[in-house]
């Protein structure tokens, strides 16, 4: 039985979470589109540490029949939680991985490579599956962006080729590689935080990933006869910068612990950027720290949501989050579709899947428990619904820094996001389908 059904429903200990979307959607609704702070992106005005913080003040302000030293407590078993304390020490191997495979030039190198192999005449085509390919190595859509998006804008001046559907292609591309990469901090979250195993919650995304993949890649193929060819022109590589990434990727589908992953692509780029001039021995040790540095936000925040969610379960808000899909849902599949529709609504309020996927974990994991979801299901939805929105919405990261790169605005290149769209049509199909 579910631990919130021994708890009373309080929709009044969700409060903390409407405080946080009122604060941190609240201003970057105000500062992107009311007034703008210039050079400054509107939803990155107000910290999500901030907006957090706050939230967690709200939550221990709540239920005084508990001293503060209770609700510490119970913070404290909220953050001490086994897949917690996996997922923190994920994040800081990844963002060394991260730090050091940036630096030593590997992205770059083999989105290079695979540049020169394809075609002109399919080149958006190609970037697609770059794209996908690339992200799944890194783990990360906004990186793998910020690789690509120059070379869509190159390929899109050079071929004369519709700049939005070039830029557009490559983050579809990237929110696949980051919906499925087995070092993606969305992965690691969705996983840990139902406690399955990261070749399970692929297993089952893959399903509707692949297909959606594939209809896409159809689509830019016949897209790409229709149309005329591009020269997309020639681009440096260095085969070597490029091989750890095809080693990590093809560990990562293996099923090989993640740990030991990332350790291995962390010493393989250190040794191939020393061999190749790329690294120095301190620039390996900087380029490690700074990755490290980059992963404190999602770890604070995810410390944080950890403790606001342990008291609101506590107070009862976990139980009424229930109550209100039990009223629209009596089997499997309508908690499918709780879970799928919680996630998304996270996203688009937070702008951030690794957060949306944080804030909406707990709550779905009693979902699942209560309507006999698999968890290794629970964790692929999380993943993929927060993904999908994540590679949609105009204010989030990746549509940001693509537009930011390709100099048009993020609306623009919404209409020209098949892939995240088609995956959202076979995640509604899947859950239906479900028995």
């Amino acid at each position: 039985m579910s631990t919130s059904n021994q708890k009373q429903a309080n929709p009044k200990a969700l409060f903390p979470i409407l405080l946080f979307l009122i604060l941190y959607l609240g201003n970057g609704i105000f500062f992107e589109y009311i007034k703008p702070e210039e050079g400054q992106m509107g939803f990155y005005v107000v910290s999500v540490v901030l907006a957090f913080s706050i939230a967690l003040i709200a939550a221990f302000l709540q239920n005084r029949a508990l001293s503060f030293d209770e609700k510490i407590h119970i913070c404290a078993r909220g953050i001490g939680d086994d897949n917690i304390v996996i997922m923190l020490l994920i994040f800081l191997m990844a963002g060394a991985f991260s730090g050091i495979a940036g630096e030593a030039g590997g992205a770059s190198s083999t989105a290079n490579l695979l540049l020169n192999i394809i075609p002109g005449k399919f080149a958006i085509p190609g970037l697609f599956v770059i794209a996908c390919l690339i992200s799944m190595a890194m783990g990360t859509s906004v990186g793998t962006i910020s690789v690509l998006a120059p070379i869509a804008v190159a390929v899109s001046k050079n071929g004369g080729l519709l700049l939005p559907l070039c830029v557009g292609v490559v983050v579809g591309g990237a929110m696949f590689g980051d919906n499925l990469s087995f070092i993606s901090d969305t992965t690691i979250a969705a996983t840990k935080t139902q406690g399955v195993e990261m070749k399970d919650k692929f297993r089952t995304n893959i399903k509707v990933a692949l297909p959606a993949a594939a209809i896409t890649f159809v689509i830019l193929i016949v897209y790409a006869i229709m149309s005329h060819g591009a020269a997309i022109g020639t681009f440096e590589f260095n085969i070597w910068q490029a091989i750890p990434y095809f080693i990590v990727l093809a560990m990562s589908v293996a099923g090989i612990n993640v740990f030991l992953v990332l350790m291995t692509g962390i010493l393989l780029f250190g040794l191939v950027g020393m061999l190749t001039d790329s690294l120095t021995y301190a620039t390996a040790l900087a380029s490690m720290g700074e990755g490290l540095n980059g992963m404190f936000e999602t770890m604070i925040v995810t410390i944080l949501v950890a403790s606001i969610a342990a008291l609101m379960r506590e107070n009862g808000g976990f139980e009424a989050i229930l109550e209100m899909i039990r009223k629209r849902a009596d089997n499997k599949r309508g908690g499918m579709f709780g879970i799928a529709f919680l996630t998304a609504f996270m996203d688009v309020a937070t702008a951030n899947n690794t957060v949306a996927i944080v804030i909406a974990a707990p709550i779905a994991k009693e979902i699942s428990t209560e309507y006999g979801v698999e968890p290794r299901k629970t964790a692929s939805l999380l993943d993929t619904c927060s993904c999908i929105m994540q590679g949609i919405i105009p204010y989030g990261a990746q549509l940001l820094v693509a537009a930011n790169i390709a100099k048009i605005t993020s609306v623009s290149i919404i209409p020209y996001l098949y892939y995240p769209f088609i995956l959202a049509v076979f995640i509604i199909v899947s859950i239906i389908r479900e028995k």
